[in-house]
C-alpha cells in the first residue's frame, strides 16, 4: 500500500496516487470524504503486476478519511496519514492529509 502526493504550483490542488498491492482482487476502488464513499466514483486500475492504481485531485488544506473497497470487503491503508474513528461506520477510517 502507498499514497504519493504531487502538489500544483498552479492551483490549490494535490494529485494523490492510491495504489494498493492486491493479485487475486477483481475490483478496487478507493472511497472517501472525498467522493461521498461511491466506489463507481474512484475505481482503481489493474496493472500487471497485480497492483491497483488510481490518481484524484484532492483540494490543498484538508483532511479526508477513506478506505479501500476490495471485492466488496472494506480495508484500511498501512500507509495513511493517520487513522480517524467513524461512528457511522462503527470503525477507524484511514486519513490523508493534504
Amino acid at each position: 500500500m502507498s499514497i504519493k502526493k504531487q502538489y500544483l504550483k498552479s492551483k490549490p490542488v494535490c494529485k494523490v496516487t492510491f495504489s494498493l498491492p492486491a493479485e487475486d482482487a477483481k475490483k478496487v476502488s478507493v472511497v472517501g470524504s472525498f467522493n461521498e464513499w461511491n466506489a463507481k466514483k474512484a475505481p482503481l486500475k489493474k496493472l500487471k503486476n497485480g497492483t491497483f492504481k488510481g490518481t484524484f485531485d484532492l483540494e490543498t488544506g484538508s483532511s479526508y478519511e477513506f478506505k479501500y473497497l476490495v471485492d466488496g470487503v472494506y480495508v484500511n491503508d498501512d500507509a495513511a496519514d493517520g487513522y480517524a474513528w467513524n461512528d457511522f461506520a462503527g470503525a477507524e477510517n484511514s486519513v490523508v492529509n493534504v
